[in-house]
C-alpha cells in the first residue's frame, strides 16, 4: 500500500510539473511576442548598404519615420510585396519616411537582381548571416516594422506580405500613421 502511495504520489507531481511548464510557456508567448523588439526601441543595426557603397545605420535616422522590411531574393511573397514598398517610398519620402529593406541569409548578387528586376529604389542593406533577424522577432519572411521618429517600434508588425489585401493595407497604413505620428 505504501508503495502505491508513493507512485501516486510521484505521478500528482509529475503532473504538477508539466502543468507548471505549460502554464509559464503559455505566459511567455502572451507576453512576448517573438522578440526583443515587439515593443520599445528598435535595436540599432549598422549594416553595409546593398544599393551603394557605404552602410546605413538605424541611429542616422533619429527623427525620421522607418518601415524596416526583412526580405530575401529566394523569398516568394517578397515579390509580390516589392512594389507596395517601392510606392510607399515614393509616396512618403517626401514627409521624412524612409522605407528600408533588409536583406538576409541571402547572396548579395541575387540579392542586387532581385532588386533590379522588381524596381526597389529605397535604402538596402545586406545582413548576410541574418544577425539582425532575432534582435527583431523575425520568424519568417517577409516581416515588415514601424520605427517612429524617436525610434521606437510602433504599431503591429506585419508577418507575411504586405500585398495589398485589404486587412494587411488597414494594417500597414496604421503602422505609417503611427511611426509619421509627432
Amino acid at each position: 500500500m505504501t508503495s502505491g502511495r508513493l507512485k501516486l504520489g510521484a505521478q500528482v507531481l509529475a503532473v504538477g510539473f508539466v502543468v507548471a511548464l505549460l502554464a509559464l510557456l503559455a505566459w511567455k508567448l502572451v507576453t512576448d511576442e517573438g522578440g526583443e523588439a515587439a515593443s520599445g526601441a528598435a535595436p540599432a543595426f549598422d549594416l553595409p548598404r546593398l544599393d551603394s557603397e557605404g552602410s546605413l545605420s538605424l541611429a542616422s535616422l533619429r527623427g525620421k519615420a522607418v518601415v524596416l522590411n526583412f526580405w530575401a531574393s529566394w523569398c516568394e511573397p517578397c515579390k509580390d510585396e516589392a512594389e507596395v514598398l517601392e510606392r510607399t517610398w515614393q509616396r512618403y519620402r517626401g514627409r521624412d519616411l524612409v522605407v528600408i529593406g533588409v536583406d538576409a541569409n541571402d547572396f548579395r548578387g541575387d540579392a542586387r537582381r532581385f532588386a533590379r528586376r522588381y524596381g526597389m529604389t529605397y535604402p538596402l542593406v545586406h545582413d548576410t548571416q541574418g544577425e539582425w533577424l532575432d534582435d527583431y522577432g523575425v520568424v519568417a519572411f517577409p516581416e515588415t516594422y514601424f520605427i517612429d521618429r524617436d525610434g521606437r517600434i510602433v504599431g503591429e508588425r506585419i508577418q507575411g506580405p504586405v500585398d495589398g489585401s485589404v486587412e494587411v493595407e488597414e494594417q500597414y497604413e496604421r503602422g505609417i500613421a503611427l511611426a509619421l505620428a509627432e
